[in-house]
């Protein structure tokens, strides 16, 4: 259907409609391409772009055709009278008063090529236009990251470590900025979707429960994102030297946000459970390594910190400018609690 109309229309509407619509499908794919690093996407744009080539040049022939048309076929002479002299033009009016004999016919008008060329671009683009935005605009069904929600604890019944601290958030909080339509994209997997999304309200193992640890995680088929934050007074300066001691040889130090945070490596623990009658849970091993981001709650660095920790169950690790990506759109969002009863 869709030939049968672009063989209808006049060459000066199709022609331009094919470039305008080769060119946004190749500069889309070809955008697509580059932020997915994917080959397919690619070699579709080289054929489309290649394609939307070879309408432009005929349409630039046809321009020049046009301006340079060929030479004209000589003009006929008058036709000769029975005494061999010329016949002047009939202007004589019949002798009832009639008006003259009509002459020749008027050319017809051709049609405005220009004008039909820039009214197919406009309409055509402005197609093409609503095209490209239309993602952008429009809800989409495939919401990215959010296609589990956080687990509300609203009723949930919080340590006295977090009354102790007003300034603590819930885990649910954290999992509300953590579970973002973009964290996907943000980790460098656009195309997949989270499978699990948790909040708890802990707290910091060795300090009898007055540490509020508040922990969020959002997983995907490729890794899995937990955000903490530690209430306590200790510095992100003497958090690097405590690392150090314990023999951490990944620690990298930087800013982030104007706060002061720290690089780290760590593997994450296995644990197995059996489930048969009489029998004590397996031992716990050592699972894949894992990378930590950890920043300071204010830029003073009076205290406490997040941590932002990736891993993954192949041991593959993303670059560490990712989770300073995710930190950077993740920790302003986590709002300062107030009051809680």
């Amino acid at each position: 259907m869709l030939g049968l109309l672009l063989r209808l229309l006049p060459f000066w509407v199709r022609e331009p409609l094919l470039i305008v619509l080769g060119s946004v499908l190749g500069v889309r794919l070809s955008y697509i391409a580059i932020q997915d690093h994917e080959w397919a996407p690619a070699g579709f744009a080289a054929v489309f772009l290649l394609f939307t080539a070879i309408r432009v040049h005929m349409v630039v022939r046809a321009l020049r055709a046009r301006g340079n048309p060929s030479p004209t076929a000589s003009v006929k002479e008058p036709a000769a009278s029975v005494e061999g002299r010329p016949q002047a033009p009939a202007q004589t009016q019949a002798q009832d008063g009639a008006g003259p004999l009509p002459g020749p016919a008027a050319p017809e008008k051709e049609p405005n090529v220009w004008g039909q060329a820039v009214a197919a671009v406009a309409v055509f683009g402005a197609l093409a236009a609503a095209l490209w935005l239309a993602p952008r605009v429009l809800p989409s069904d495939d919401n990215a990251s959010h296609s589990v929600s956080c687990p509300s604890a609203k009723d949930e019944k919080l340590p006295k470590a977090y009354k102790m601290t007003p300034r603590a958030v819930t885990g649910d909080q954290l999992c509300q900025a953590l579970n973002r339509p973009d964290l996907a994209v943000l980790l460098g997997t656009p195309r997949e979707t989270a499978t699990t999304a948790s909040g708890s309200n802990d707290t910091a193992l060795l300090t009898d429960g007055k540490v509020a640890q508040p922990e969020a995680e959002i997983g995907f088929d490729t890794y899995t994102v937990h955000l903490s934050a530690t209430y306590n007074d200790l510095s992100t300066a003497q958090y690097v030297k405590l690392m150090k001691m314990g023999g951490d040889t990944e620690v990298k130090t930087l800013t982030v946000l104007g706060r002061p945070a720290v690089f780290s490596s760590d593997h994450t623990m296995k644990f197995e459970i059996d489930l048969g009658g009489g029998g004590s849970g397996g031992p716990v091993e050592q699972g894949p390594l894992a990378r930590t981001l950890s920043v300071a709650l204010d830029p003073k660095d009076r205290g406490g910190y997040y941590d932002i920790t990736v891993w993954s169950e192949s041991g593959a690790l993303p670059d560490d400018s990712v989770l300073v990506g995710i930190a950077e759109k993740v920790l302003p969002t986590v709002p300062e609690r107030t009051a809680r009863s």
